[in-house]
């Protein structure tokens, strides 16, 4: 496919619709755009050129032990890379190799409930709250004495990654994003939208049932897959590409990490005390000030937010951009050498403005 990037800034949000459904995210305000000298533009290549990590690792690193990819010299700038649900690391597959061939130190978690990533105790609840997420990347950064890194990622990992820069911006060097500021709250998420935009939330009610639950365990891969044709209408991924990374959802505490996320959400599941002071903080739509790049594919067929929705929560060095082609929205695995060329341009930000 091709990656073809569109630096231009966007217009208005397209339809009524489409802005009361960022608003849930807690969005507003226009466009705007900055624009850095770059590094020279990361090699070019074809989607689906590499198929596996060279080996996963373990680490202990708050309540989890984690499962993660790494690549590229250790002396590198560290860069932390964030998958969404219902995928894996392998959607990083072809940029993780991209990123250390240009230096970077390159780790790839699964995130909590995927992979060979475990709960240290049987005990700890199988959270999936976002400000949960975002502390288990803190700690995991913790648990590699890294001290700054550059956080990217989409879907869950974009939230995640958003999240980790607006409650520890000293930890993170700058942002890639794919669709923007996701972060948001309870109380945003009870907001009614339009029957249009409810009925792409389908999945969400879906979970929010006892049948839901009992669906999603049944037919876990089978739905996994309907939601990757749904998400990336034009991405023609084959059954290899889709079985590499649906193994990760065997996780033994996948289903439960799903179900609580999308509950939490709608106010239908409680989260853990240890993490209400970040919630606090986050329910105000902190705004984020790290260098940022916010990414879009021209076919996403994931609820999103358009850019302009949410182009003034970042006030540091910003960036956005579309990829055309037909990406959908597992960017990083449709169109890697546009990510990755994020990733570095980003980096290059703070060299350009200094760090502002």
């Amino acid at each position: 496919m091709p990656e073809t990037i569109d630096l231009r800034r966007r217009g208005l949000l397209a339809g009524g619709t489409l802005l009361l459904a960022a608003a849930q995210f807690g969005m507003a305000g226009s466009a705007h755009a900055q624009t850095a000298s770059t590094k020279p533009a990361v090699p070019g290549l074809k989607p689906g050129t590499h198929t596996s990590f060279t080996s996963i690792k373990q680490i202990r690193a708050g309540v989890l032990d984690v499962g993660y990819a790494e690549a590229g010299p250790r002396d590198g700038t560290p860069v932390v890379l964030l998958h969404g649900w219902p995928y894996d690391i392998h959607s990083f597959v072809d940029v993780a190799p991209l990123l250390a061939s240009a230096g970077y130190r390159v780790i790839v978690p699964h995130l909590r409930g995927y992979g060979s990533t475990r709960f240290l105790s049987n005990d700890t609840l199988r959270n999936g709250q976002p400000s949960a997420l975002a502390v288990d990347v803190v700690a995991l950064m913790d648990a590699l004495e890294i001290q700054q890194a550059i956080v990217a990622g989409f879907d869950w990992g974009a939230r995640t990654a958003d999240i980790v820069a607006a409650l520890w911006p000293q930890r993170c060097k700058g942002l890639v994003s794919v669709s923007g500021y996701l972060i948001g709250s309870q109380k945003a998420g009870l907001a009614p939208l339009p029957p249009e935009a409810e009925h792409e939330w389908w999945y969400q009610f879906y979970f929010a049932t006892d049948r839901g639950r009992a669906g999603y365990a049944q037919h876990t891969h089978d739905f996994a897959k309907l939601i990757w044709k749904q998400a990336s209408p034009d991405w023609p991924f084959d059954d290899a590409t889709f079985a590499r990374s649906a193994a990760a959802l065997d996780n033994p505490d996948h289903v439960e990490i799903t179900v609580h996320n999308y509950r939490w959400r709608q106010g239908l599941a409680a989260g853990e005390s240890r993490y209400d002071a970040y919630e606090q903080q986050l329910a105000t739509a902190p705004n984020i000030g790290v260098p940022t790049i916010t990414m879009e594919g021209d076919a996403n067929g994931a609820p999103h937010p358009q850019p302009a929705a949410y182009a003034s929560k970042f006030t540091g060095k910003y960036e956005h951009r579309t990829v055309t082609g037909g990406i959908g929205h597992n960017l990083p695995q449709e169109a890697p050498q546009a990510f990755a060329q994020a990733v570095i341009d980003v980096d290059g930000f703070r060299m350009a403005w200094g760090s502002g």
